[in-house]
């Protein structure tokens, strides 16, 4: 089955999103979450509910389904203050708040696409999209890291045209790559561990089966 909404279609045979023209990359946990919230609108899906559906006979912690809420909404280009897609229910849980349509006969063909990144720690991972992307503790960062050593906007990855520049935000603990502190705008490479605060980051870059670009892994 296909869902359209927005300019956002999920396969879920595929597994796959795509918005626009692209292929969004999804950890696998994050588009459960997805597929749960669209199968379900406009219900809200209490946290309880989210957590048993989705780590069955697994005691996890609110910062999983923080961090996959999170995650999903910056693939779908969506903010927690004005929710077009994914609603906070206030001491409940989420829902699927847009309009939504099952598309009828074959998917079209795949298209080039170039490649996609995510951002990975310990207990998260979130895809990174196109523009920017906050690391911080703040409600709305893209990759929301529950820790004292980290500012509320600390740093950035900016995505653009295939290529990944990482920022330090003037955060009080600093961010750190290869060892320094950063003091300006860096471009990453596949496979850099990132240091925000003490919180060890691992950043990588994937290919999609039809791009032929591959992001260069930094040499060691």
């Amino acid at each position: 089955m296909r869902v359209s909404f927005g300019d956002c279609v999920l396969d879920l045979e595929r597994r796959q999103l795509v918005r626009g023209d692209r292929d969004v990359h999804l950890t696998p946990k994050a588009l459960d979450l997805l597929a749960l919230l669209v199968a379900e609108r406009p219900r809200a899906v209490a946290k309880t509910e989210i957590r048993d559906r989705l780590w069955p006979g697994t005691f996890v912690s609110e910062s999983n389904l923080t961090t996959l809420v999170a995650e999903l909404r910056a693939a779908l280009g969506d903010a927690a203050r004005s929710p077009r897609y994914v609603k906070t229910v206030h001491r409940f849980g989420y829902a699927f708040c847009g309009s939504a349509a099952e598309l009828l006969g074959r998917p079209p063909p795949g298209r080039r696409r170039g490649p996609h990144f995510t951002l990975e720690w310990a207990g998260g991972e979130v895809s990174l999209h196109d523009g920017e992307n906050v690391i911080g503790r703040e409600e709305d960062a893209t990759a929301w890291i529950e820790s004292a050593s980290v500012s509320r906007r600390h740093a950035r990855i900016v995505i653009s045209e295939g290529t990944a520049t990482l920022e330090d935000l003037g955060s009080k603990n600093g961010t750190f790559l290869r060892g320094e502190r950063l003091t300006s705008a860096v471009v990453l490479a596949s496979g850099e561990q990132i240091l925000v605060g003490v919180v060890p980051l691992r950043f990588r870059a994937f290919a999609t089966a039809d791009s032929t670009r591959t992001p260069p892994a930094r040499s060691t």
